[in-house]
């Protein structure tokens, strides 16, 4: 099942730019690419928020390469596990965003 999340930006256009560069970097590492899709944005109370979905090969790629690291999550789903990495993986990118998985 694809891992979806909601992004949470105050500064679209920029924050977009490098959450792109941020997958495409990803996307070279476990070598699968074209791996994920934006939404159209939704602009609310000064935040824009999109979906990001991440396809089987990027997603896979993902959980394989960085298992260690997920493992250390202190979560109870795989699903929350891949989006607080993804979450720390931005902010370790400077790029500050709000993540939230999307049932």
């Amino acid at each position: 099942m694809s891992r979806i999340l909601e992004i949470g930006t105050r500064n679209y256009l920029d924050d977009l730019l490098s959450i792109k560069k941020a997958l495409s970097h990803i996307e070279t590492l476990v070598d699968a690419h074209n791996g994920y899709e934006i939404s159209e944005p939704e602009p609310k109370f000064g935040w824009t928020f999109f979906k990001l979905s991440f396809k089987p090969n990027l997603q896979n790629g993902i959980e394989e390469k960085f298992s260690d690291m997920l493992a250390k999550y202190d979560k109870y789903t795989p699903h929350e596990k891949f989006a607080d990495f993804i979450s720390d993986y931005f902010t370790s990118k400077g790029i500050n965003v709000k993540v939230r998985l999307v049932d």
